[in-house]
């Protein structure tokens, strides 16, 4: 017979209340509350906390403290990861995050799912689906991704989005449904590496 964990990770019906689930979830919260009470000057520790959280982790990754999640250990990270404050990662599925990923304030991954029934959800069952965000994906602040969704990579996603739906690579999306806005084109490129070197003429003048 399956445990409510494994039903859990396999996306199917369980029961939360469950006593791994609160021991596992426990430990989580024990870890979180370390890590949103640590300083500034203790960044290299912050980032040993994480590692212990989550369940991989690459180089370079970087979380604003206060960050909330429901275990982490269904959480894996990419290299070059940055989070600003008031994160919310609720991982009952897996969250996968690529490499070179940008969140801003407040970024809510929302694995969890309930039942449509309202007699079925107040029973206590629910459900989640896995959340997977590819490489140099770049979110504003507030935005929310529910259950199930896959967000492609070199996107960006606007603050105060609500996205529902999968979004594909390459593209700027936005809005409460989130919806493709246009697509990134080889203009945006030459743009942006114009910007970028005339930044670097200046400095290097100044130099």
């Amino acid at each position: 017979m399956r445990t409510e964990k494994e039903k859990m990770l396999q996306e199917d019906l369980y029961v939360a209340g469950d006593s791994e689930l609160r021991e596992d979830a426990k430990r989580s919260r024990q870890i979180t509350r370390i890590f949103n009470q640590t300083t500034e000057e203790q960044i290299d520790y912050r980032m040993t906390l994480l590692k212990d959280l989550f369940k991989e982790t690459g180089e370079n990754i970087y979380m604003e403290p206060p960050f909330r999640c429901d275990y982490g250990s269904n959480i894996s990270i990419g290299n070059n990861f940055y989070a600003n404050f008031d994160c919310i990662f609720l991982d009952v599925a897996e969250i996968k995050i690529g490499e070179n990923v940008m969140f801003g304030p407040k970024v809510n991954l929302l694995t969890p799912g309930h039942p449509i029934d309202a007699e079925v959800r107040n029973s206590g069952l629910e459900f989640g689906r896995k959340i997977t965000i590819g490489d140099n994906v770049w979110f504003g602040g507030n935005v929310t991704v529910n259950p199930g969704v896959t967000i492609g990579s070199n996107t960006i996603i606007g603050s105060g989005s609500v996205v529902t739906k999968n979004i594909p690579d390459n593209v700027i999306a936005a809005g409460n449904p989130c919806r493709i806005i246009r697509p990134i084109t080889d203009e945006d490129k030459k743009h942006w590496k114009e910007k970028q070197e005339a930044y670097w003429n200046e400095v290097n003048q100044e130099n």
